[in-house]
């Protein structure tokens, strides 16, 4: 058994490896995985910074990486190529996109006066930086705003507490995943945006290609099952948050099962890495003169699948 040693993942990143790691897909391939809980992290709003450039990379997803405590972590493509950027790790790199298309939408409060996207033109919008909801976010707002109507600051990184930190009124409008999005519209708030994001795995030089073949081959069982009955692993969604008693309050068939979309893991395709890359450094968070290829495992990720 080769162990693997991955950064904790909820099922909004991440459902199909918590069901391979539940069901034992992963040991039917031979491995062992071991997840590292990064802790809860900063749980309050900044909304005196608003420069990404002000916050730190790392200070979630990959932190346990950047300190050798980890083989691999999944966040979304988008931040995956600035810290991979700011690595300190030599031979860590992109080597494909994970199982689960994530979904977000940003809400506002009940009694918030914005109704359409549009109408965020220079409200305060609370994202935790480098993480998919804040590229998400700007991805959105970009169809209605021009670039310097776009006010953003950094919120935590949990949906829970931007969730609160909307409810409090310190900020218009946040991006959330479920179940915290479903909770949201539970307590009345609307959602004024949504869409989806890709998410890829950054892994050491400890993840080769027949490794990652191998971790392939028990999430894509995992996908298989998980669409063959997606209400029964809706569940996921309410377990990872019980200690929350109004997560633990909403049933599972109160999640919308259409916001849940997993498909086989995959390269990222040639002609969408550019163009990634070509945006992220179009808002300054991605060095000029950085290939993107440089940015990605080539032999791993065409090796592996």
């Amino acid at each position: 058994m080769k162990k693997l040693v991955l950064e904790s993942t909820a099922p909004f990143q991440g459902l199909c490896e918590l069901v391979a790691y539940n069901e034992g897909l992963f040991e039917k391939e031979g491995l062992e995985i071991e997840f590292a809980d990064r802790g809860p992290g900063d749980k309050n709003t900044h909304t005196e910074v608003k420069d990404p450039k002000d916050a730190d990379p790392h200070a979630s997803h990959g932190m346990l990486f950047e300190q050798g405590k980890a083989d691999m972590y999944n966040a979304c493509e988008w931040g995956n190529y600035c810290r991979v950027q700011d690595s300190t790790v030599d031979a860590g790199r992109q080597i494909g996109r994970r199982s689960i298309i994530a979904y977000a939408g940003l809400v506002v409060r009940p009694d918030s006066e914005v109704y359409t996207a549009q109408q965020l033109a220079n409200k305060l919008v609370g994202v935790p930086f480098y993480f998919g909801t804040h590229y998400l976010t700007l991805h959105m707002l970009e169809g209605f705003l021009t670039r310097d109507q776009i006010n953003l600051c950094q919120a935590p990184r949990g949906s829970r507490y931007r969730l609160e930190s909307v409810m409090k009124g310190e900020i218009e409008s946040t991006p959330l995943t479920e179940p915290y999005l479903t909770l949201a519209e539970k307590k009345g708030c609307r959602i004024v945006v949504s869409a989806s994001l890709h998410g890829t795995e950054v892994a050491s030089e400890n993840v080769d290609a027949e490794t990652y073949a191998m971790f392939n081959r028990a999430v894509r069982e995992a996908v298989r099952r998980v669409n063959a009955d997606k209400q029964k692993y809706m569940q996921y969604f309410i377990d990872y948050h019980s200690d929350d008693p109004e997560i633990a309050a909403i049933r599972a068939d109160e999640l919308r099962a259409s916001r849940i979309v997993v498909l086989d893991p995959a390269p990222i395709p040639a002609e969408e890495l550019e163009r990634t890359a070509a945006w992220i450094k179009s808002w300054g968070m991605l060095a000029e003169n950085e290939a993107a290829t440089e940015l990605v495992n080539l032999n791993v990720q065409e090796s592996a699948h």
